[in-house]
C-alpha cells in the first residue's frame, strides 16, 4: 500500500519548498545607512573613478608610446595598470548607481558576473605582483643576464601564468559560492557582490564551500607572498654587496614602489579574508573593501610615477609633443 503523508506533513513539505525557492535578484543596500551623505559620496567616488581611469590608462598609454619604457619592468607595470582600471570598473559604477537611487537591484546572474570578474582582477593582481618581484630580483641579482633571461617570450609566459591563475581562482570561487542555495532574505548589506555577505545570505550548508575557498585563497596569498619574500631576501643580499651607499640607495629605489604596492594590497587582502570570523565586523569589511577595490587602484599610478625619473621624462616628452603645450 503506498505511503500517504498526513496533512501536517504535507503542510511542512509545502513550507519547506517555499523556503527553498531560489532568489532571482539581490538588493545592494551598502550605503543606505548614510542617506544624507549620498550626494557627497557620489561625487567622491566619481572623482576617485575618474582619477583611477586617467592614471592607470595614462600609464598604459605612456608605456606604449615611449620606447625607453619598453622593458620588462614597465611591461609588467602596464598590465598592473590595466588590471587596476578593470578592477575599479567592475566595482565603482555599481556604487555610483546605488548612491543615486539609494539601493540597487542586481539580478542573480549579474551578481555572479560581477563576483567572477572582481575575483579575476584580485587573484591576477596577486600573481602579477609576485611576477614583478621576481623580475626585480633577476634585474638586480643578475643585471648582465637580465636581457637574456627576460625575453619577450618569458614576459608573456609569466603574464599568461598570472592571468591563468586569476582565471582558475575566479572559476573556483564563483562555482563554490553560487552553487549554494539563496532562499531569502536577498538584501546584501554591502556595495557589491563580495564573498562574506553572500555566504551570510546562503540558506544551505556553506562549510564545504568555505573550506575550499579559504584553502585556495590562503594558497594564492601565501604562495605569492612567499615568492615576493624570497625575491626580496635575494634582492637585499644583492644590495648589501653594492659598495657605495649611493649605489645601494639607487638600486633599492627601483623596488620601493613595488614594495609599497605589495604591502598595501596583501595587507588589506589578509585583513579582509584571512582573519577569523569572530574578529570580523561588517562595517570594518566595508571600509577595507573600499580601500583595496578603490583606493589602491587609484594610488598605484602615483606610487610608480612620482619617484620614477623615467616615467616623468616620458610624460614630459608626450606633453611637449602636443600641438599646444608649454615647455616642461
Amino acid at each position: 500500500m503506498p505511503f500517504s503523508p498526513s496533512p501536517n506533513q504535507a503542510i511542512e513539505e509545502s513550507v519547506a519548498e517555499q523556503n527553498l525557492t531560489s532568489v532571482t535578484e539581490f538588493i545592494l543596500i551598502g550605503f543606505t545607512d548614510h542617506p544624507k551623505l549620498g550626494v557627497i559620496l557620489f561625487l567622491v567616488f566619481l572623482s576617485f573613478y575618474l582619477i583611477t581611469l586617467l592614471g592607470n590608462m595614462g600609464m598604459v598609454l605612456l608605456i606604449r608610446l615611449d620606447i625607453h619604457l619598453h622593458t620588462s619592468m614597465y611591461f609588467f607595470l602596464g598590465h598592473l595598470s590595466l588590471l587596476d582600471a578593470c578592477y575599479s570598473s567592475v566595482i565603482i559604477p555599481q556604487i555610483l548607481v546605488t548612491l543615486v537611487i539609494g539601493r540597487t537591484n542586481v539580478s542573480y546572474e549579474s551578481c555572479a558576473t560581477q563576483f567572477f570578474f572582481f575575483t579575476i582582477c584580485a587573484s591576477t593582481e596577486c600573481f602579477l605582483l609576485a611576477v614583478m618581484a621576481y623580475d626585480r630580483y633577476v634585474a638586480i641579482s643578475s643585471p648582465l643576464l637580465y636581457s637574456s633571461a627576460m625575453t619577450p617570450g618569458t614576459r608573456w609566459g609569466l603574464v599568461a601564468g598570472a592571468y591563468s591563475g586569476g582565471l582558475a581562482g575566479a572559476i573556483l570561487r564563483t562555482v563554490c559560492t553560487f552553487m549554494l542555495s539563496f532562499c531569502g532574505p536577498n538584501q546584501i548589506n554591502f556595495f557589491f557582490c563580495d564573498l562574506p555577505p553572500l555566504l551570510e545570505l546562503s540558506c544551505s550548508d556553506t562549510t564545504t564551500s568555505q573550506i575550499i575557498i579559504i584553502l585556495y585563497g590562503n594558497f594564492v596569498i601565501f604562495a605569492n607572498a612567499l615568492v615576493i619574500l624570497v625575491s626580496y631576501l635575494f634582492i637585499i643580499r644583492a644590495i648589501l654587496h653594492v659598495k657605495s651607499v649611493g649605489g645601494r640607495a639607487k638600486t633599492f629605489s627601483t623596488c620601493a614602489s613595488h614594495l609599497i604596492s605589495v604591502i598595501l594590497f596583501f595587507g588589506t587582502l589578509t585583513f579582509m579574508y584571512i582573519r577569523s570570523n569572530s574578529n570580523k565586523s561588517l562595517e570594518e569589511d566595508k571600509v577595507v573593501s573600499v580601500f583595496y577595490t578603490i583606493i589602491i587602484p587609484m594610488l598605484n599610478p602615483f606610487i610608480y610615477s612620482l619617484r620614477n625619473k623615467e616615467v616623468k621624462a616620458a610624460f614630459r616628452k608626450v606633453i611637449n609633443r602636443l600641438p599646444i603645450s608649454p615647455e616642461i
